[in-house]
């Protein structure tokens, strides 16, 4: 046990406090029980780190990753109790989905330890999990997303711009984008981002970034899917393949039956797959509004999750359309609801409708619609409905 608090130190004490996410600020809220979930590679791991050596300098913390073989042989229920009947107030427990019983006994030590206060981090497809324990009257939870435009921004040049809301971007561009252009190069920072700057690691380094990327995405395929999703091993192919063949010509529009026999697996696991592949943050699946979305559901579109997803994976379509429609679904869906649109490419929160293009791109499409606006790449400033398509990353 004492190598459990040794580690714990040595990791505190290592960790960068140079670039903090404004997400932190979710585990200093009085709630005894918060979760972290999200994508591997997102930083989930760092902000809690971070709120130990920032926020919890005078207390009694100790920070635990279940992945530690001590945990094959100790429950960690058991630690919890000692730390706790020692003066323990904070429990910090990272990667719970290696842990079987991670949902039983974190209800337990919330209920049988009310000094604890106990924030705890896993993959973004934790609800797939069926444990005994119901968590959800119990604990807070908050899916850290990977960086946005803006945050990168603030990462790699150290000039911080406010968030803005969707009302704000549409109602106000102009004005918005001038306090933006006048400072930074901002398509510049866009061409940057849609290549490497999603995930926070791009900051130990930009060499070997997309191989990172791939290890993010073959970690979710080959561990995190097969162990949380129970989809057995000798499927990790075929969870491969379907990855490879969205890629050759994202945003794809799917064809079920023909996709489960290049495939070569039922339509209904196929359907199986693309929500587990969505629920991980590998894909995004787009639907009609309306239509209830179950793994029943076909969706209309797939679109990576990112498209730094996209750009790292040889032999991926990731030409510019692709990356722009890719780049707007993944701002704009963190906070808000996004859906297939008949004419244009998107219907937001059921109001507005987003045609996304090149600057020379004409109103056409969406042409007598309704709060409908063009969102145009390569260009620093718009008009009237005409909206940068960069914006769009200051939304979070």
């Amino acid at each position: 046990m004492r190598t459990i608090y040794e580690i714990s130190a040595k990791s505190v004490e290592l960790v960068s406090i140079r670039h903090i996410r404004a997400q932190i600020e979710w585990l200093d809220k009085p709630e005894r029980l918060i979760c972290i979930k999200g994508s591997r590679g997102v930083g989930k791991t760092t902000l809690l780190l971070q709120y130990a050596k920032t926020r919890l300098q005078n207390e009694n913390y100790v920070y635990v990753s279940l992945d530690n073989l001590y945990f094959t042989g100790n429950r960690l229920f058991d630690f919890a109790d000692d730390f706790s009947k020692n003066g323990g107030k904070y429990l910090l427990v990272d990667e719970v989905h290696h842990y079987p019983s991670w949902s039983v006994e974190i209800k337990n030590i919330y209920d049988s330890l009310p000094d604890l206060k106990i924030v705890y981090t896993g993959s973004s497809l934790l609800h797939l999990t069926k444990g005994r324990a119901d968590l959800s009257r119990r604990s807070v939870i908050h899916t850290l997303p990977g960086l946005s435009l803006r945050e990168y921004i603030k990462f790699s040049s150290d000039i911080e711009f406010p968030v803005y809301s969707l009302e704000d971007i549409v109602h106000n561009h102009i004005e918005i984008s001038k306090t933006i252009w006048t400072k930074i190069k901002p398509v510049k920072k866009y061409n940057e981002y849609i290549e490497k700057g999603y995930f926070p690691f791009f900051l130990e380094g930009e060499e070997f970034y997309s191989d990172k990327v791939l290890e993010v995405i073959n970690q979710v395929l080959e561990s995190d899917l097969p162990y949380i999703a129970k989809i057995s091993y000798s499927n990790i192919y075929k969870l491969k393949q379907l990855i490879y063949v969205i890629s050759e010509s994202a945003p794809f529009k799917p064809n079920i039956e023909k996709l489960s026999e290049r495939i070569g697996i039922s339509k209904n696991t196929l359907k199986d797959y693309l929500h587990y592949m969505n629920d991980a943050l590998l894909i995004n699946l787009l639907h009609k509004r309306g239509k209830g979305i179950s793994r029943l559901t076909k969706p209309e579109k797939i679109y990576f999750h990112h498209p730094n997803l996209m750009m790292a994976i040889p032999g991926s379509s990731a030409d510019i359309g692709s990356l722009r429609e890719t780049f707007f679904y993944n701002q704009v869906s963190y906070n808000h609801q996004i859906n297939y649109a008949d004419k244009g490419d998107f219907v937001v929160d059921n109001h507005y409708v987003f045609e996304i293009g090149g600057k020379n791109k004409g109103i056409g499409q969406i042409s007598g619609i309704d709060n409908s606006y063009l969102v145009l790449d390569n260009i620093e400033t718009g008009n009237r409905n005409e909206i940068p398509l960069w914006l769009f990353g200051f939304l979070y």
